[in-house]
């Protein structure tokens, strides 16, 4: 079974899940109106033909009395349906979430809730939907109740299946790329299910691809920021790419009636053992996500940068409500063979805390300083300095010197122009190139931090020609 919110669970077959009756009221209710999905029905004749005997005269007074008492009843079934579907919704989670005493007790507080008339006025399923999750996720953040029935013709849209979603995700892996400093980046936004004695499954080839890719890396990033979860069996595996086959650092599952491991069943065959490696993680990074996120920091093999994430750890499945609803309930909970615990309710915590959206650029930094402080006399090493001081002025802002009006001009063969507050390099029929000043008359390519321009000056001071330099390669000249 595909999962809509959080992990997929690891056995929940329709023999597994709780097949509730209907409430006698429901059934009632159906009797008398037949099954028009979520609400009141949209007539009353069915129970006027009920009360009038055949052919007999009915007066105004005795219609309108009628209708007075049909309209009590209608009101009286209103409120029914919200109590009913709550009350299926909290046998569903005293049947099936992990922990049995807590069930009851979650259980309990919705069944007294519904009675107490709670969800009475919540007439559009929408809305009971959306309260029931409000008040559940207090107690598991994957708790999630979902309505699906009776879309308006105008919304209605056409399930992808599962199988399609993953495909045209990539499996999540959207990005896989090598920066400069050969900093490696796998951006991910899911990690889509496999079974390891299937080894042509498609979201295992895409994962041996990416981790082929950047196998030459010298430090790896992997970008969880808006990854909201899946299965943990991509999770054990792309642990493994950087971890010791026999390491003891992964994830016990405990549910009511079995106990499984996240520890893949086939680690990756060449791990990066030594390679500097950091996550990025968000608030909007959530479930099997932080499980990856929280295993790696746990066991002192990543650093963890950005913000807290979502602190949702419990993995479940899917059970069907009735009449269109559905609800996520946590069927087992993870226990961290390192730290005996795990992240329900508080998140995994960044080692290095930055706003989200500024955590690559920081994550960038911290690898090539990583990098520069192991290998320190490589033949790249300088390169690799002027990348990282590059980069510290991408995050800082750009250093001072004169105006960059003086640098704008014609040159043999490459101008330089202003495009509002930028300064642009033009070389032939190339494409023009943003340039960044790192201080004085010293510029980087904004998007090439290895390549630098050095502006030179005449004895008047004024701007007399450029340098476009790569360390180790040959410098360009270009007379103003």
């Amino acid at each position: 079974m595909r999962c809509v919110t959080g992990w997929t669970p690891y056995s929940h077959n329709a023999a597994e899940r709780t097949r509730l009756p209907a409430a006698k009221q429901f059934r009632r209710t159906r009797r008398l109106f037949g099954n028009r999905g979520w609400g009141v029905p949209d007539t009353a004749s069915v129970v006027i033909d009920a009360l009038q005997p055949d052919n007999a005269p009915m007066s105004m007074r005795a219609v309108h009395s009628l209708l007075m008492t049909l309209g009590v009843l209608v009101s009286q079934l209103a409120a029914a349906a919200p109590r009913d579907v709550a009350e299926r919704a909290a046998t569903l989670i005293e049947n099936n979430f992990y922990d049995a005493a807590r069930a009851r007790d979650i259980a309990g507080g919705i069944e007294a809730a519904a009675r107490a008339g709670q969800f009475d006025g919540l007439h559009d399923p929408r809305d009971l939907a959306a309260a029931l999750t409000t008040r559940l996720r207090s107690f598991d953040r994957h708790f999630n109740v979902i309505w699906s029935g009776n879309a308006t013709v105008a919304n209605q849209v056409a399930a992808l299946p599962g199988e399609v979603m993953d495909r045209r995700g990539n499996y999540g892996f959207r990005r896989v790329e090598m920066l400069p400093g050969a900093i490696a980046l796998i951006d991910m936004r899911m990690f889509a299910d496999f079974r390891f004695d299937q080894p042509d499954e498609p979201a295992r080839k895409a994962a041996d691809a990416a981790l082929a890719f950047i196998s030459g890396a010298d430090a790896v990033i992997v970008d969880l920021r808006s990854n909201g979860g899946g299965s943990p069996a991509m999770v054990g595996y792309l642990v493994s790419a950087f971890t010791p086959a026999d390491a003891a650092i992964y994830n016990e599952f405990h549910r009511r009636d079995a106990q499984y491991s996240e520890r893949p069943g086939e680690p990756y065959a060449k791990p990066m053992l030594d390679v500097p490696l950091f996550v990025l993680i968000s608030g909007r990074t959530a479930s099997a996500a932080e499980s990856a996120a929280y295993t790696l920091q746990a066991a002192h093999r990543a650093t963890v940068v950005g913000e807290v994430s979502a602190g949702a750890a419990n993995p479940g499945g899917l059970f069907p409500i009735g009449e269109g609803f559905n609800i996520f309930i946590s069927t087992g909970t993870p226990i961290n063979a390192v730290t005996g615990g795990n992240w329900e309710g508080v998140g995994v915590k960044p080692d290095v805390a930055i706003v989200a959206d500024r955590a690559p650029l920081r994550a960038q930094i911290l690898a090539l300083e990583a990098v520069l402080a192991r290998r320190p006399d490589r033949p790249e090493s300088r390169e690799n300095q002027w990348i990282l001081e590059a980069l510290r002025v991408q995050e800082g802002g750009p250093g001072k010197g004169p105006s960059l009006q003086e640098y704008v001009g014609d040159y043999s063969g490459a101008k330089i122009v202003m495009q509002g507050s930028a300064l642009l390099f033009f070389r032939g029929e190339r494409p023009p190139v943003q340039l960044t000043r790192i201080r004085g008359d010293t510029f980087f390519v904004s998007d090439e931090p290895f390549r630098r321009v050095l502006f030179e000056r005449a004895r008047s001071g004024k701007v007399s020609g450029l340098q476009l330099v790569r360390n180790g390669s040959d410098t360009l000249w270009f007379r103003r």
